[in-house]
């Protein structure tokens, strides 16, 4: 394919952003448009359509598109999935439901654990066994799993999820069941837990089972249809989707195992935060990623994300660990508040001003959009602060409603509550603030960190508009804003990696580890990981070694970097003595005990791309400088604060707060303590004088 152009497409509650990326012209252009939540496919090609119009794009000339989406999410929390059928050991059908038998509130005796998504009724168990050690123990009664199979069919699965016991030391049990239902349903779409989550942990590995294939026939039809879509618009290039650690993948590995899409939107973001990050040479960062729905903070540290090996979905209680469901999946290590532009603000039952986690999102949408919506919301509280322009706002394709806000604030917040309409806006805006700037205190004590020794990086399409205010908050000195950034997430779905990750468990004290196993697993993971992987550029494969270990008689284990080359004996020493390291740089202290490994890790990962070619697509040769708007700053009140031409604006200037900031998917506002530099690719750089003037 003779085609340059690269498109991003991420797919929020609120929104679907786009970027087109031609390195050949060098040119980049964003798009943004209401999300389609029936259909999020009419988004995409809408919004691609819209694209290369704009930019005289022949659809030939696309040679590559990459796609985040929450599809996933959403099915799980909105409980849409397929219906699915277990098959399990007989005695064991109940371990879903059973859990850790822990409660994650103990002081409400009438929370509710999440629900399982297999009920009772469509589980079932059948004879063989195999031990700890992979021995088969006693074999698989094939006619047993044949008669569970039709009569779960019978009873309308739509997917089969299969867990048996220990199949993380030996599948082949579960290839069987695979094989017997081929033979008589060959379309049933069947998820083996030993190729989702090979690893310990009868629960966390059943259960990940299960949300794959809840989610796999829906996202199967969903991914074919958006090809389809494409291919109609001329569209032949490649499509390939973000992973929740971060990566990409093939839509035909997204379509066998996509419970590793769970995370897919938020962690585009955060790439291309770490990617900026790495640009600008900032090492301690907290990513800052704000949209219609929630905000996403996570720590960028000497340019990489943190990731994690495990992750809960569907909880009961959204902000209360232990509620959802576990699966064992990478993903990048982040906290999502219920914090959006369009959450939704009143006061509770005492007379206390709340904001979300309740959402306008896309349908109805806040008030000031015009859609119907009659709640106010954070945006709306921001149009009546002076921080939003309504005819400017999205590039002035979408006016907003000023009076209809004026309305609903005062009817719904400031009557209430006894305040003046601009108070009650900027008790909103006070109010969500601190809600952000609690959990980011807590995310970063967990880490050891101190919010004051970060630079804020915001994003997204409401992160902008609040970095000043959580800054202030967070006591950092330093805010970032790049150029893009209401669409700063489309763009990093255009810098990710294409990765593969592959985990198996073995678990062994360190001094016992069978090396010859050992490599024997890591050569399987390292066959099936190419496989995934695919042909691709020419630059060499990153390939990186870890372990997921403790000391004996502990209970979890983290995670310790393994040198690259081949394993035995004599790396020992060295593995035990990073397994101290890691250990005491996460705890603060060693035991200085023996160790245990419980998973060998292996990740692929090609060299990601850079987006160049930052610069003003929209500049028309006006001047910069807009005008003078009253805008109300958070610790200062109402301000005459010069208003800028985010697009007009030249590598290298600098000019002194109060300040806004427009461009077409974003805006954000600096007070008079803030001296603001553009960097060469347009990024604002904001720093804040402590003593409370510009320097």
């Amino acid at each position: 394919m003779s085609g340059t152009v690269r498109i991003g497409v991420d797919v929020g509650g609120t929104f679907t952003d786009l970027v087109l990326h031609d390195p050949r012209r060098g040119l980049t252009w964003p798009g943004k448009l209401p999300t389609t939540l029936h259909a999020p496919n009419e988004a995409i090609t809408a919004g691609i359509d819209r694209l290369l119009e704009e930019t005289s794009t022949s659809p030939g000339d696309v040679a590559d598109i990459v796609h985040g989406t929450t599809l996933v999410t959403n099915t799980l929390l909105e409980r849409t999935g397929a219906v699915v059928g277990l098959l399990t050991n007989s005695g064991f059908s109940d371990v879903v439901e059973m859990g850790r038998e822990t409660r994650f509130d103990t002081t409400d005796l009438h929370a509710r654990p999440a629900e399982p998504l297999v009920p009772r009724h469509l589980r079932r168990g059948v004879p063989g066994r195999i031990t700890a050690d992979g021995r088969e123990l006693e074999p698989l009664d094939d006619s047993a799993v044949r008669t569970a199979v039709e009569d779960l069919v019978g009873r309308g699965v739509e997917a089969l999820a299969v867990a048996l016991l220990h199949s993380y030391r030996n599948a082949g049990h579960e290839h069987r069941v695979r094989d017997l239902i081929a033979r008589t349903h060959p379309d049933l779409p069947v998820t083996l837990s030993s190729a989702v989550a090979p690893v310990i942990g009868e629960y966390e590995r059943a259960g990940t089972a299960c949300l794959n294939a809840y989610v796999q026939p829906l996202m199967s039809r969903y991914l074919d249809e958006l090809r389809a879509d494409l291919a109609t618009m001329g569209i032949d290039a490649p499509l390939r989707v973000m992973l929740s650690g971060g990566g990409i993948t093939t839509v035909e590995d997204a379509k066998e195992v996509p419970v590793r899409l769970l995370e897919s939107g938020p962690a585009a973001g955060l790439i291309a935060a770490a990617a900026l990050a790495r640009t600008l040479g900032e090492e301690d960062v907290v990513s800052f990623d704000m949209g219609g729905t929630t905000a996403k903070i996570a720590v960028v540290q000497e340019g990489r994300p943190r990731r994690r090996h495990d992750f809960e979905a569907g909880r009961v209680d959204k902000f209360k660990p232990g509620s959802g469901l576990p699966v064992r999946l990478t993903v990048v290590d982040m906290i999502e508040i219920g914090s959006g532009g369009g959450s939704i603000a009143a006061p509770d039952t005492l007379g206390l001003l709340k904001v979300g986690p309740r959402s306008a999102g896309s349908v109805p949408g806040p008030v000031a959009y015009g859609r119907g919506g009659e709640r106010p919301t954070v945006t709306d509280a921001g149009l009546v602060l002076g921080h939003l322009d309504a005819e400017t706002f999205l590039g002035g394709e979408m006016r907003l409603h000023t009076a209809e806000v004026h309305k609903a604030l005062t009817r719904e917040v400031a009557a209430p509550l006894g305040l003046e309409l601009t108070d009650a806006a900027a008790g909103i805006v006070e109010v969500v603030t601190e809600n952000m700037a609690s959990a980011t205190r807590m995310h970063l004590s967990e880490q050891g960190r101190d919010p004051a020794d970060c630079a804020l990086l915001a994003f997204g399409g409401a992160g902008p508009a609040h970095a000043y205010g959580l800054a202030k908050a967070l006591k950092m000195s330093k805010v970032i804003v790049p150029m893009r950034a209401g669409v700063m997430s489309a763009c990093g779905l255009l810098t990710a990696a294409p990765t593969v990750d592959e985990v198996r468990s073995l678990p062994s004290p360190l001094a016992d580890v069978d090396w010859d196993q050992v490599a024997t697993l890591y050569d399987a993971m390292m066959t099936r990981a190419t496989g995934t992987l695919g042909p691709g550029d020419p630059e060499p494969v990153q390939v990186r070694r870890s372990v997921d270990m403790r000391y004996l008689g502990q209970g979890f284990e983290i995670e310790v970097d393994l040198p690259a080359q081949d394993l035995g004996p004599s790396d020992l020493v060295a593995i035990h003595t990073a397994f101290e390291s890691t250990y005491r740089a996460a705890f603060g202290r060693s035991l200085h005990g023996p160790a245990e490994v419980v998973n060998w890790r292996l990740a692929l990962r090609r060299p990601g791309r850079e987006v160049s070619s930052m610069q003003s697509t929209y500049a028309r040769g006006r001047t910069a400088r807009r005008g003078v708007r009253s805008v109300h700053f958070p610790g200062h009140g109402v301000l005459e604060a010069t208003v800028w031409d985010r697009y007009e604006l030249t590598p290298g200037a600098e000019m002194a707060g109060p300040a806004v900031f427009e461009e077409r998917e974003t805006s954000c506002s600096f007070g008079p303590e803030c001296r603001i530099r553009v960097t060469d690719d347009l990024t604002l750089v904001v720093e804040f004088d402590r003593t409370g003037t510009a320097s």
